[in-house]
C-alpha cells in the first residue's frame, strides 16, 4: 500500500512539473469541443404512431368459405419490411430527396443515411407501430414520416389481389386440362357402354344366376316339349287305330245331324226367341236379329248338307271323332312347334349368358377402371372450382380495407423546439475530456522526460544506497516567480471554470 501511494505521489510530481504543457492542452480541447458542439445542426425529430386493427367481423363470417387471410403476418411483415431499399428510395422520390442528388454516389449516401435514420418500433401483439426519423429540417422530416407511414399502410394490403389472379389464372388453366380429361373419360364410358350395352346396362350383374334360372327354364321347356311330343304321338296312335265308316251310317248321317254344334246354337237360338216372344212383340230388333240369325245357320246346316251328300265318296271313311281326332293333332303339331321353339330361344340364351359370364369379369373391371378415372377426374374439377371462387373471394378480401383498418394515434408532427443535439451533455462531456487529456499528456511527457522526484525512487531505481541529499535553496526572486507561476496556474483553471460554466448555461438556454 506504501508503494503504491508512494508510486502515486511520484506520478503527480512528474505530471506538475509539465502543467502548464497540461494547461495548454485542457484550454485547446475546450475550445475546439465548445466550438464543434455549438455548431452542431438542430435535429427535429417527426414522428407518427399508428394503430392497426385486425379483428375484422368479415373473419367468422366468412370461415370456412374461403381462406381468410393472416392480416397479423402481413402487417408484421411489412413493418420489418418497411426499410427495405425499394421503398426507401420511394421515400426519396416522394420527399423530393433524388433532386439533391448528381449522382449515383449522392444517391447511395442518402439512401444509407435515411435507412439509418428511420426509427420503426411496435409489436404485432399490440398492433400499435411507431415511425420516427430527425432531420436538420424539420418540414423534410415531416415529410418522410409521412410518405413511410403512407407506404406502411398500402403496403399492408399487399400484392395480395395480384397473387390471387394469378393464382385464378393457374386454377383456370388446371380447369380446362381437367374438362378436356373428363370429356375424354366420358366419351370412353361412353364407347364402352355401346361396345358392351347388353353386360352394362344390366343393373345387378348375377350372371351365374340367371344363367341357373335359363338353364332351369330351359330343362323345364324340354320337359314341356317331351310332354307335348307324347300327346301328339298318342293322337297319332289314336288316328291310326280308327275305324272307316260304313256307307249305311253314312247315308244315316247324311240324311240325320249334320252338324251337331249347329243344331245345338239352332236349338238354344230358338228357345231365346221364344222367351223374347213371350216379352215383346215380332217388331222388336231383338227378335228380329234372333230371327236373322236362325236363319242363317239354318242355311249353313242346309249348305253343309248339300255339301257332304256331294262328297259321299271322299268323306264317307271319315266319322266326326276322327276330324275331332285330326283337329287334336294339329293342336299337339302347334304345340309341339312351339315347345321346340321355346327350348331353342332358351337353348341360345344359355349359350349367350355363358359366354357373357366368362367375358363379364373383365369387363366390369375394364368398365370400373374407366368409371374411377372419370370420379377421379370429376372429383378434382369440382375441387378446383371451388378453390377458384375460394381464391377469387380470398382475393377480394385481401383488397378490401374491411379486414383491417388503420388507426392514426398520433399523425405526422414535429416539435417546435430541436429534439437534438443534447449540447449540455455533449459539453460535459467535452469538459471531461479537456481534464482527462490535460492529465495524460502530464503524464506522457513526464514519461518521456523523467526525472527523480524523490531519494526512494533513485533508490528503487538504481539500486544503489542513498547516501544523502541536497536541498534547495530557493532566492527571493525564484519564490516570487513561483508564486505567481501557481497564482496564473490558478487563475487559468478558474476561468476555465467559469467560461465553462457560462458556456454550459448558454447551452441550456438555447436549448
Amino acid at each position: 500500500m506504501e508503494q503504491l501511494v508512494t508510486q502515486l505521489i511520484s506520478t503527480a510530481k512528474g505530471i506538475w512539473k509539465y502543467r502548464w504543457y497540461s494547461m495548454a492542452a485542457s484550454w485547446i480541447v475546450i475550445l475546439v469541443g465548445f466550438f464543434v458542439v455549438y455548431t452542431l445542426p438542430n435535429n427535429y425529430q417527426a414522428s407518427a404512431r399508428v394503430f392497426v386493427d385486425t379483428q375484422s367481423i368479415l373473419k367468422p363470417l366468412l370461415s370456412g368459405m374461403t381462406t381468410i387471410p393472416d392480416v397479423e403476418q402481413q402487417v408484421s411483415i411489412m413493418s420489418k419490411t418497411l426499410l427495405s431499399r425499394p421503398n426507401v428510395e420511394r421515400v426519396m422520390r416522394m420527399v423530393d430527396l433524388d433532386i439533391n442528388a448528381k449522382s449515383n454516389h449522392d444517391k447511395e449516401a442518402y439512401v444509407s443515411a435515411l435507412m439509418s435514420q428511420i426509427k420503426i418500433t411496435g409489436t404485432a401483439s399490440h398492433d400499435i407501430y411507431s415511425i420516427t426519423y430527425g432531420n436538420a429540417d424539420p418540414k423534410l422530416a415531416k415529410s418522410v414520416v409521412e410518405s413511410l407511414l403512407t407506404i406502411f399502410i398500402e403496403g399492408s394490403f399487399g400484392d395480395k389481389k395480384l397473387d390471387s389472379a394469378n393464382a385464378v389464372r393457374f386454377i383456370d388453366e388446371q380447369i380446362k386440362q381437367y374438362e378436356e380429361k373428363l370429356v375424354s373419360a366420358e366419351n370412353a364410358i361412353k364407347e364402352f357402354k355401346l361396345k358392351n350395352s347388353q353386360i352394362v346396362t344390366r343393373g345387378d350383374g348375377d350372371f351365374g344366376g340367371k344363367l341357373a334360372q335359363a338353364e332351369e327354364q330351359l330343362n323345364q321347356a324340354r320337359l314341356e316339349l317331351t310332354e307335348a311330343e307324347q300327346a301328339r304321338n298318342s293322337i297319332k296312335k289314336e288316328i291310326a287305330g280308327e275305324e272307316p265308316i260304313l256307307e249305311g251310317d253314312h247315308t244315316q248321317t247324311a240324311t240325320g245331324t249334320v252338324n251337331p254344334e249347329l243344331d245345338a246354337r239352332i236349338e238354344a237360338l230358338n228357345k231365346t226367341l221364344d222367351s223374347y216372344r213371350l216379352q215383346f212383340t215380332e217388331q222388336h230388333p231383338d227378335v228380329i236379329a234372333t230371327k236373322r240369325l236362325i236363319a242363317q245357320l239354318e242355311a249353313r246346316k242346309a249348305q253343309e248338307a248339300k255339301m257332304r251328300a256331294s262328297s259321299t265318296t271322299i268323306g264317307r271313311n271319315y266319322s266326326p271323332v276322327l276330324q275331332q281326332l285330326k283337329v287334336a293333332l294339329s293342336d299337339a303339331e302347334a304345340r309341339v312347334a312351339s315347345m321346340r321353339a321355346r327350348v331353342e330361344e332358351y337353348g341360345g340364351r344359355v349359350a349367350r349368358l355363358r359366354a357373357m359370364s366368362s367375358a363379364v369379369p373383365e369387363m366390369e373391371a375394364q368398365f370400373a377402371q374407366l368409371n374411377r378415372d372419370y370420379q377421379i377426374n370429376k372429383a378434382n374439377y369440382e375441387k378446383l372450382i371451388a378453390s377458384r371462387d375460394a381464391a377469387k373471394l380470398s382475393g377480394d378480401l385481401s383488397a378490401t380495407t374491411e379486414m383491417m383498418t388503420f388507426r392514426i394515434i398520433d399523425p405526422p408532427t414535429v416539435p417546435l423546439n430541436p429534439t437534438g443535439p443534447n449540447r449540455p451533455r455533449l459539453f460535459s462531456i467535452v469538459f471531461a475530456g479537456a481534464l482527462v487529456a490535460g492529465l495524460a499528456l502530464g503524464f506522457v511527457l513526464a514519461q518521456i522526460r523523467p526525472t527523480f522526484v524523490s531519494l526512494a525512487h533513485l533508490r528503487e531505481v538504481t539500486g544503489l544506497p542513498v547516501l544523502g541529499s541536497v536541498s534547495m535553496n530557493w532566492t527571493e526572486a525564484e519564490k516570487r516567480r513561483r508564486k505567481k507561476s501557481l497564482y496564473a496556474l490558478t487563475a487559468s483553471f478558474a476561468v476555465m471554470l467559469v467560461m465553462s460554466g457560462g458556456a454550459f448555461g448558454l447551452l441550456l438556454l438555447k436549448s
